[in-house]
C-alpha cells in the first residue's frame, strides 16, 4: 500500500524568460525515433546533452529544447519524437502510439526511446546526459531511469502521472476507457531502480487537474529517501502546461551546473 510521506520543502525561484527558438539541426541521427537538434556545439565539444520527450497530447517540446541548447552552456538539446506519434509540420516516429490511456508507457515504448539515447551517446561521447520528460514523457523518463539507470545522469520530470494506477483510477473517472488493462510501468515501482548518483528535479503545478501533486509528490518523496539529490517544486499559480514555464528551464540549467561540478 502506498502511502504519503512528510511533505518536501516547496521552493520558489525565478527565471529569465524563453526567448524564439533558433533555427533546429535536421540532420539525421541513427535514432530510429525522428529527432531535432538544437545548439551551436557538436561531437566530443558537447559537455551537456538534453533529451527533451513530450506529453501523450501533440508534440509542442521543440521550443523547450531550443531554450535549453541556448541556457546550458557546450550543450546540445534533442528534441525526441515518441513511437508513433507525429507532429504539427508531419515528421514522425515508427510504432504505434496507443490510444493514450495509460497504455503508452510499456517496454517496448519505453525500449525504442532509451536506444535512442544510447546512439545519441555515440554522437556526443563526453556529453552527461539529462533527460527532461513532460507529462507522459515523464513517465517514460522516470521508467528509463529505473530499467536503464546507465542511460542518464539527471532527469527533469514535469507534470508526471507517476503513480500509475492511482492516475489511472483517477482518469477512469473521467472516462471508462480508462478501466482497460495495461502493461505500462509504473514509475513509482520501477524507482528501486535509479542510481543514487543521478540527480533529478520534479516540477508540478500547484493547480493542475490532470496530474495533481500527489502524483508528483510521492515519486520525488522515494526518490528521496533513496538518497538522491531531488529537487522538488510545486509552481503556484500554474495547471498542467508546464514544461515551457521558466521553472522548468531554471531547474534544467541548476541540474546541468551541478552535473557539471561532479565531473
Amino acid at each position: 500500500m502506498r502511502s504519503s510521506l512528510a511533505l518536501l520543502p516547496l521552493l520558489l525561484a525565478g527565471c529569465a524568460s524563453m526567448q524564439a527558438p533558433p533555427p533546429a539541426s535536421l540532420a539525421a541521427i541513427p535514432t530510429g525515433l525522428y529527432t531535432e537538434t538544437f545548439g551551436p556545439a557538436s561531437g566530443t565539444a558537447v559537455k551537456t546533452l538534453v533529451v527533451v520527450i513530450h506529453a501523450d497530447n501533440q508534440p509542442s517540446h521543440y521550443a523547450f529544447a531550443a531554450a535549453v541548447a541556448r541556457a546550458v552552456p557546450d550543450s546540445a538539446a534533442v528534441a525526441v519524437l515518441r513511437p508513433g506519434y507525429a507532429d504539427k509540420t508531419g515528421h514522425s516516429s515508427p510504432g504505434e502510439r496507443g490510444s493514450g490511456t495509460g497504455d503508452n508507457y510499456t517496454a517496448d515504448r519505453i525500449t525504442a526511446v532509451g536506444d535512442a539515447i544510447a546512439s545519441l551517446h555515440m554522437r556526443y561521447p563526453n556529453a552527461r546526459t539529462i533527460l527532461v520528460g513532460d507529462a507522459g514523457g515523464a513517465a517514460i523518463a522516470a521508467n528509463l531511469a529505473g530499467t536503464r539507470p546507465n542511460l542518464i545522469d539527471g532527469m527533469v520530470l514535469v507534470s508526471c502521472p507517476c503513480t500509475l494506477p492511482e492516475w489511472r483510477e483517477r482518469m477512469q473517472k473521467r472516462d471508462p476507457a480508462w478501466a482497460a488493462a495495461v502493461t505500462s510501468l509504473d514509475p513509482l515501482k520501477t524507482s528501486g531502480g535509479v542510481l543514487p548518483s543521478i540527480r533529478a528535479a520534479v516540477l508540478v503545478g500547484a493547480d493542475d487537474a490532470v496530474t495533481p501533486i500527489p502524483f508528483s509528490r510521492a515519486y520525488a518523496e522515494a526518490l528521496t529517501l533513496r538518497g538522491i539529490a531531488t529537487d522538488y517544486r510545486i509552481v503556484p499559480g500554474k495547471g498542467h502546461e508546464l514544461l515551457d514555464d521558466p521553472e522548468v528551464l531554471a531547474a534544467t540549467t541548476r541540474l546541468a551546473a551541478a552535473l557539471a561540478k561532479k565531473s
